[in-house]
């Protein structure tokens, strides 16, 4: 199994910044796509960023701009740079990745348990 370990989150102002991690921990082989979601309140969970074992990254429009990802391949960490944050950020933010396990051939979706941001006007 992989865990997935989020950290980063909580209350800033708009236009301040905050900066998310994750780490994934486990028999792990490879992990090929990381990548960060989040969930409005009262919203279906959407896709921010994405980010490859290469490092091709790809980004939502509405965060184009002021939130980068990378990933730190030796530490299986990937991070959210998060800046000019707006109340509509707010959200839950979830940390995803695509990994073999040791014990594997192919590679099954794990999930962070959720970290939250609150961006108060």
């Amino acid at each position: 199994q992989v865990q997935l370990v989020e950290s980063g989150g909580g209350l800033v102002q708009a236009g301040g910044s905050l900066r998310l991690s994750c780490a994934a921990s486990g028999n792990i082989r490879s992990i090929n796509t990381m990548a960060w979601y989040r969930q409005p309140p009262g919203k279906q969970r959407v896709l921010v960023a994405v980010i490859t074992n290469g490092g091709s990254t790809n980004i939502a429009d509405s965060v184009k701009g002021r939130f980068t990802i990378s990933r730190d391949n030796a530490k299986n960490t990937v991070y959210l740079q998060m800046n000019s944050l707006k109340p509509d950020d707010t959200a839950v933010y979830y940390c995803y990745c695509n990994a073999v396990l040791t014990t594997a051939t192919v590679s099954f979706q794990y999930w962070g348990q959720g970290t939250q941001v609150t961006v108060s006007s």
